[in-house]
C-alpha cells in the first residue's frame, strides 16, 4: 500500500526576522495544507531549506510537524544526506519521533556510483525501519538513480517503496515503472509532469505548488484517479505558467515570494539563497493574479 495518494507538499519552513524557524507559522502552514485537502506533509526537503538547516532544528522541523498533524495525513520526513552516517542518525530520530516515511535524496556534491547509490539507501532503510520514498533529483545533486538500481533496491530492501522522480525525463520513468512493476510507487517531483507520470502509474506529486495551490494540486491528482483525465489535464495545463514562475529561480526562492505576496508571512530564506529579483517577482505575481492566488 502507498505511504499516500494523491498531493503531498513540500511544505516550506517559515523563518523570524531574526532567521530563526518559525514554529508558530510552520503550524498555521500545516494546517492550511490539511483544510484545503493535501495528502501528506513533507517536511525537511529541499524546499524546507534542510540543507541550512542545524541537525537540532531539522529534527525539531520533523517533531514539531508530526506532533501537530496529529495524525490526519501522513508525514514524511526528508532525512537524506551526502553522509550515510549523517541520515541513518537523522532518520532513526524521525522514527522515534513518529514520522510515517523517509524522503531520502541522492548523494549530493560527492555523489556516488550507482553501486554507492545501493549500499547508502539500503544501510539507511535497514537502520531506520521506515519506510522509504528515494528522492531522485539529478539538477541538484549530480547523482542519477538510474532504472536498473530502483529496481535493485525496490525488489531486495523491504522497506524501499516509492521514488519521487525530478528528473523530468519520462523515458526514464516509463523505464524505471516497467522494471519495478508493483514493487515502487512514483511520485512526479515536478509540478509540470503530474499527469504525465499519472499516466505512467504514478501515485501522485510531491508539490512546490501545493505550498499556495493546495485545492488545486490536490484536485489534479485526485481527478485523475477519478477517471477525469480531461479535468486532471486542464488544471495541469492552466497552471503551468505559474509553475514556471516558480522555478524562475532556484527553489524555494520564488515559492517564499509568493507565500508573502499572499500575507502568509513566511519571513526570508537562509543564505546562501537571497531573496527574489524584482523583474522575476512581478512576473510571479502576474501569474499568480491570473489563477486568482491574489488580487
Amino acid at each position: 500500500m502507498a505511504i499516500f495518494e494523491g498531493a503531498g507538499v513540500a511544505i516550506v519552513t517559515p523563518m523570524k526576522e531574526n532567521g530563526e524557524v518559525n514554529f508558530e507559522k510552520l503550524g498555521e502552514l500545516i494546517d492550511f495544507q490539511i483544510e484545503n485537502g493535501t495528502d501528506s506533509i513533507i517536511i525537511c526537503g529541499t524546499t524546507g531549506e534542510a540543507s541550512t538547516l542545524s541537525h537540532e532544528e531539522h529534527m525539531e522541523c520533523i517533531r514539531y510537524t508530526v506532533q501537530h498533524v496529529k495524525k490526519r495525513v501522513p508525514v514524511i520526513a526528508g532525512t537524506g544526506s551526502n553522509c550515510t552516517e549523517t541520515a541513518v542518525y537523522l532518520s532513526k530520530q524521525a522514527r522515534v519521533d513518529g514520522a510515517d516515511g523517509l524522503l531520502l535524496v541522492t548523494p549530493y556534491y560527492n555523489k556516488a556510483t550507482q553501486n554507492g547509490l545501493i549500499r547508502h539507501f539500503t544501510e539507511i532503510a535497514k537502520a531506520a525501519d521506515l519506510p522509504v520514498i528515494l528522492y531522485n533529483v539529478p539538477g541538484r545533486t549530480g547523482c542519477n538513480i538510474q532504472p536498473e538500481t530502483a529496481a535493485f533496491l525496490a525488489k531486495n530492501v523491504d522497506n524501499i517503496v516509492a521514488m519521487k522522480e525530478a528528473t523530468g525525463n519520462i523515458s526514464q520513468v516509463a523505464q524505471t515503472v516497467q522494471l519495478c512493476g508493483d514493487s515502487l510507487d512514483i511520485y512526479s517531483g515536478n509540478d509540470d509532469c503530474i499527469v504525465p507520470i499519472l499516466s505512467l502509474g504514478g501515485k501522485g506529486v510531491i508539490s512546490v505548488l501545493s505550498n499556495v495551490a493546495p485545492r488545486q494540486t490536490h484536485d489534479i491528482v485526485a481527478k485523475y484517479l477519478a477517471g477525469d483525465t480531461k479535468g486532471s489535464l486542464e488544471l495541469q495545463l492552466k497552471y503551468l505558467p505559474l509553475v514556471k514562475a516558480l522555478f524562475s529561480e532556484v527553489n524555494p526562492i520564488p515559492v517564499k515570494a509568493a507565500l508573502n505576496r499572499m500575507g502568509m508571512g513566511v519571513g526570508s530564506l537562509r543564505a546562501p539563497l537571497t531573496d527574489m529579483e524584482e523583474a522575476h517577482a512581478q512576473v510571479l505575481y502576474a501569474e499568480m493574479k491570473k489563477v486568482g492566488l491574489i488580487a
